[in-house]
């Protein structure tokens, strides 16, 4: 197998689909892939189960969230101005 020091998840393409494309790619994937910070628990566990499905490893919670994010920019958003709405801390 050739090394994919610069390519990196985005290796098993090969020379396919170009340099922009697999870049991209590989910008969501690993992201993606990473361990975020659970909501409910504050802990780095929150691993993607499918499209759009987020379950934290240490306490189990299932939440929903974007694709490859668990939170969007645009949740974060719709959270603050709810947040600021209600009057929340």
């Amino acid at each position: 197998m050739a090394r994919t020091k610069k390519v990196g998840i985005t290796g098993r393409f090969g020379p396919r689909y170009g340099r922009k494309a697999k870049r991209a790619v590989k910008k969501i994937e690993e992201e993606m892939k990473r361990k975020h910070v659970c909501p409910s628990c504050d802990r780095p566990g929150v691993k993607r189960e499918s499209r759009g499905i987020w379950k934290c490893r240490k306490c189990g919670a299932v939440f929903t969230g974007g694709a490859y994010l668990p939170v969007t920019p645009m949740g974060k958003t719709a959270a603050r101005n709810i947040k600021r709405i209600v009057g929340g801390k």
